[in-house]
């Protein structure tokens, strides 16, 4: 059952370089933008849909549909997906005059957020990464669950019974928890004319060397010396994302803790709200930033 929305909302279209950005924010305070994940439909409300609320009452939370997603443009640059995203938040957070803000980000928005933070750690103050992307995803063989959600707009193309085998079977750890309403409302937005015509989430194979090295952040050596404080938060069931990539992280990140959500999927901050909504409180409000 879906949270009631308790705090008023604004919506909004941004400019930002030749792309619009359709954003949703509530709330007041430091802002904390929420970067949703690359699966079919997917878009910053209904991926974050638990969250909003609890965190808007003591943030300004910032929530876009990313480039490809939802209402916002649909272009994405294949050759570095993670690269072009960060670089639109970026620019969103530009254009909003947000100098620096908390980033959260599940699957391909955890990738975003994290090079965001390996590009211009001046432009993020903490991160919360969710079963990021990029973890190592180029050098094993895909997970089922990616291999799924590469086939969606393969074969005969999008259906509403591929888009419930992905969610209920891999996204999620109890499958029978998710309505049949979300399903309808992802996949509605997952067939939209100019997604089919070009999915903003591809396979990475085969692809030059040049672009694999800049999807798999364990190939970035960056990543040992980034300082900003990180809590990943992985489900120990993910069959997206492999859970031994919170590991990696926080073995290689200076500042990065991990914590590992039992009988969880990939979709942590949906299938735990209430834990997830406490973590992701308690590590944003542990020091006083000025803006």
């Amino acid at each position: 059952m879906e949270v009631l929305e308790r705090v008023p909302r604004t919506e909004s279209v941004v400019d930002v370089g030749h792309r619009k950005l359709f954003v949703t924010e509530a709330g007041n305070g430091n802002p904390v933008v929420l970067l949703h994940g690359g699966g079919p439909g997917a878009t910053g409300v209904s991926n974050y849909s638990r969250n909003i609320d609890a965190l808007a009452d003591q943030f300004r939370v910032i929530v876009p549909d990313m480039p490809g997603y939802g209402r916002s443009s649909k272009d994405i640059d294949h050759s570095d997906p993670f690269g072009d995203l960060a670089c639109a938040v970026r620019g969103l957070l530009d254009e909003l005059g947000v100098e620096k803000a908390h980033l959260v980000g599940n699957s391909y928005g955890g990738a975003a957020a994290l090079r965001l933070a390996l590009d211009r750690p001046d432009k993020v103050d903490r991160l919360i990464l969710m079963g990021p992307g990029g973890v190592g995803t180029t050098r094993a063989l895909p997970t089922k669950g990616l291999k799924t959600l590469f086939r969606y707009y393969g074969g005969k193309g999008p259906s509403r019974d591929k888009l419930a085998t992905f969610i209920r079977e891999y996204l999620v750890y109890d499958g029978a928890a998710v309505p049949d309403e979300l399903i309808d409302v992802r996949y509605d937005a997952s067939i939209h004319p100019e997604v089919v015509a070009d999915p903003p989430l591809r396979r990475p194979f085969p692809a030059a060397p040049r672009t694999l090295l800049r999807m798999d952040f364990t190939r970035d050596r960056r990543l040992a010396h980034q300082r900003t404080p990180t809590l990943v938060i992985w489900g120990a069931d993910d069959k997206v994302n492999r859970p031994a990539g919170g590991l990696s992280l926080a073995r290689t990140m200076p500042n990065c803790d991990l914590y590992l959500a039992a009988r969880t999927g990939h979709w942590v901050q949906w299938e735990r709200p209430d834990l997830f909504n406490s973590l992701a409180l308690d590590f944003l409000g542990a020091k006083e930033t000025s803006r």
